[in-house]
């Protein structure tokens, strides 16, 4: 019996009910308030973090959009890449074990993993030791409903170089290996206001006009020109990628894969929700 680690943030952050889980999930593909998505065979995308009730309709659009044209193909492993990280902190990785789900659990792809953390310098959690991490553990619902037969590796990078090598590395492994891959890398954008110390036009619609033409969109360039280094740069310059690390490793694996265009699904941000003069910025990314 494998080991498995066990949810973190279902019950709070999003339902830990399958069913509950499920409505969630259809109530999100029903949403019209995003542009839609062009047909692809998509490789990759970038999906924001917060808890479901903010920005899991874009979370939702990005992962589910993966499984087209044919969601009766199921990848050999979803890649995972996320957490908050300073750009001096040694990755993250599991590398045996599961991770619970309401829709059950995901196995660790342990073959992969356990041959790239022979070759870079990892912390290695396990189901029984690890950083609860809400970045990865958001998706993973989302995941298990549309890949239910994947596996799974889920990564921590930090913002620097370190993260583009792994990325790249693993990729290369898999086309190797003759695996299918799905890449998702998860990040929010500005966290704008007193309750992030972070203010620099001060409060006010001003502010979110500001956070999402300016800031925000700058970041978004770089995931739109699949500039993973640019990507990083940006996300420690401006504070507009919580983590940028994470984002610019899914634009480099799936580069390596074959990506060549990516495609906007959306914008939103906690405003959105919940006005007030403290808020986060979140987008949608595919890459094909």
């Amino acid at each position: 019996m494998k080991k498995t680690r066990k949810s973190s943030f279902s019950g709070s952050w999003y339902p830990a009910n399958p069913s509950e889980c499920e409505k969630e999930i259809q109530s999100f593909l029903k949403e019209s308030r995003f542009q839609t998505i062009p047909k692809a065979d998509y490789i990759g995308g970038i999906v924001p973090h917060a808890g479901w009730y903010f920005s899991g309709n874009l979370a939702c659009r990005v992962i589910s959009a993966l499984s087209a044209p044919d969601a009766k193909q199921q990848p050999d492993v979803v890649v995972v890449f996320g957490m908050h990280m300073h750009p001096r902190a040694t990755p993250c990785i599991m590398t045996e074990g599961a991770w619970e789900t309401p829709f059950g659990d995901i196995e660790i792809d342990s073959e992969l993993s356990g041959r790239l953390a022979q070759n870079f310098s990892f912390n290695i959690e396990t189901p029984d030791h690890f950083t609860p991490d809400n970045t990865i553990e958001l998706q993973l619902p989302f995941i298990k409903y549309f890949f239910n037969t994947s596996r799974l590796i889920p990564i921590g990078v930090p913002p620097d170089g370190k993260a583009l090598e792994i990325a790249r590395s693993l990729a290369e492994m898999a086309k190797q290996s003759d695996l299918t891959m799905k890449v998702v890398g998860s990040t929010d954008l500005t966290h704008y206001g007193s309750s992030y110390g972070f203010a620099p036009v001060g409060p006010g619609k001003d502010a979110v006009d500001w956070a999402r033409d300016h800031n925000d969109r700058k970041s978004i360039d770089r995931m739109l020109d699949m500039d993973p280094e640019g990507l990083i740069t940006e996300g420690l310059a401006n504070q507009n990628a919580c983590c940028s690390g994470a984002a610019a490793a899914a634009v480099a694996a799936t580069n390596t894969l074959g990506a060549t265009h990516a495609e906007l699904v959306g914008y939103s941000s906690s405003y959105d929700k919940h006005p007030g003069d403290s808020f986060v910025g979140y987008t949608g990314v595919l890459f094909h």
